[in-house]
């Protein structure tokens, strides 16, 4: 019984925080459109945990801006929770005796204003080999309706899923279905509570409002409950400032006047508008299927121009950003090369990985060891290969890929993390620019032959990518590589940026 009532208890408090980084949006002067946010709402049943309003419409990969979005949260306090489209009708995924989640999607889009969206926000991971994996769009994570709606038959894969649901809402034809499920988003796999709290703790120091503190308890749950206890739970952007007045939330001291810039060849999720202003927003996420590059699209040809028009506006008109990297690790590098010593811009950088997001200076005073370097001769050309294993040890991986793909490689640098490979190899941002700044250096000893080509395989954070990239004036001829993590292709690495 107490085991429950703590798992409650975890359960508010993560809808709370989802809830206090969306209100974020309401302190952001770039996030004019963010108009409302509400905790617990009186909105459709199911989909009221949090709402968000925007004015005027939040634009989306829809024939419709988003006006509200609805947010289901299901938190669970370990990992072990799997399910698949089989579970999307049964009551007791969602901890519901007669209802299942997709009847609450159906009834709420029939309550609901146009324009309005329904995500299930959940920290439990699809089945690996559940069809839903291919369905959920991870540009945005809504469901992808063109590949469920695909014009097969009911013995078809996709037609058991469509007449599975169908059915179970008494629906009658395809159509039917169609229009409710179009509307609706699904994000598995969420951050932990404690990344939450990081994670909120960053959003309000963004737009200049105190952290939660270093104490047991965390002091926006509690004052979450206690708006809707007394009926303030719907905050505006007005509301939303008195709020912060009177809890002295505002802190003394201002953030610096930086532009949130942000560029996006993946999502993360939900709070993805936060990180900066439509129109310095930079999305790639129409070349993309999921994290490979969609089939007749090109690196060089198709997603480096992009970058470059849009960070050469960048530097030409800010001098002071925060760059947001929802991206592979090629374009922060390439970021970093636009982005580098020669220019006038100081770039802070928003840090995502497996734990809380953080921002990431090359002065930030958080420094660390070097690493260590390695010179291995693998081969006769005249190509080097610099492998940079701070998050994962890459190396054997490259050495199979070198050997067998790229017979001018002839040395192969190998740079590994003090601590080994990991994800707290690196202590922030100084000691990532101090780690670039050793790499530079390592490579400059190397003596690579002129106009050799230097190929580059790293496994890192993309914070230090960016610091790498740099760098890139000083390097030659040099390409880049992505690694096929999810095996989608063939579990290797593919070209992509050639920069000559």
């Amino acid at each position: 019984m107490a085991d429950a009532v703590i798992a409650n208890w975890d359960g508010h408090d993560y809808q709370a925080r989802f809830f206090w980084i969306h209100a974020s949006g309401l302190r952001d002067p770039e996030k004019a459109h963010v108009v409302e946010v509400s905790y617990e709402a009186d909105g459709p049943k199911g989909f009221d945990d949090v709402v968000v309003r925007y004015d005027p419409g939040l634009e989306a990969r829809r024939s419709f801006r988003v006006r509200h979005a609805h947010h289901q949260i299901k938190y669970h306090v370990n990992q072990s929770g799997r399910f698949g489209y089989a579970d999307l009708i049964e009551p007791d995924f969602i901890g519901a005796e007669k209802v299942s989640i997709l009847q609450r999607l159906r009834d709420a889009v029939r309550k609901s204003a146009p324009g309005s969206t329904f995500t299930l926000v959940t920290t439990d991971r699809i089945f690996d080999n559940d069809p839903l994996n291919k369905l959920i769009r991870k540009s945005d994570n809504a469901l992808d309706v063109d590949k469920l709606f695909d014009g097969t038959t009911d013995r078809s894969t996709m037609g058991k899923i469509r007449k599975l649901w169908r059915e179970h809402l008494g629906l009658s034809s395809d159509e039917e279905l169609r229009e409710i499920v179009d509307t609706f988003h699904l994000i598995d796999s969420y951050h932990s509570l404690e990344a939450m709290r990081e994670n909120v703790d960053l959003y309000f120091k963004l737009v200049g409002l105190a952290a939660g503190g270093n104490t047991l308890e965390f002091k926006f749950d509690g004052a979450a409950r206690k708006l809707k206890a007394t009926q303030r739970n719907v905050l505006t952007r007005e509301a939303f400032d008195e709020l912060c007045l009177e809890q002295g939330w505002i802190r003394a001291t201002q953030p610096e006047d930086r532009k949130n810039i942000a560029v996006r060849s993946f999502s993360d999720g939900p709070t993805d508008y936060l990180d900066a202003s439509p129109e310095n927003t930079l999305s790639l996420l129409h070349l993309f299927d999921d994290r490979h590059l969609q089939a007749g699209a090109d690196w060089n040809s198709e997603v480096r121009p992009a970058i470059e028009e849009f960070l050469v506006r960048v530097r030409q008109t800010d001098k002071n950003i925060r760059l947001f990297l929802n991206s592979h690790s090629s374009i922060a590098f390439l970021a970093g090369a636009l982005l580098g010593f020669k220019t006038t811009t100081h770039v802070e950088l928003n840090q995502k990985g497996r734990g809380p997001t953080s921002v990431w200076r090359s002065d930030d005073g958080k420094t660390g060891p070097p690493a260590t370097t390695e010179l291995h001769q693998i081969g006769g050309g005249e190509d080097i290969a610099v492998v940079i294993s701070l998050s994962r040890n890459a190396f054997p991986d490259v050495v199979d890929y070198a050997k067998a793909r790229l017979p001018d490689v002839g040395r192969l640098l190998h740079v590994v993390a003090a601590n080994g490979a990991g994800q707290q190899s690196l202590a922030g941002g100084q000691h990532a620019a101090e780690l670039a700044d050793q790499i530079a250096e390592a490579l400059k000893a190397a003596r690579p032959k002129f106009g050799s080509r230097r190929h580059f395989f790293i496994s890192a954070p993309n914070a230090f990518t960016f610091f790498m990239g740099q760098h890139r004036d000083a390097m030659g001829p040099v390409t880049l590589y992505e690694f096929d993590f999810k095996g989608a292709v063939d579990g290797s690495y593919h070209p992509s940026f050639r920069i000559d």
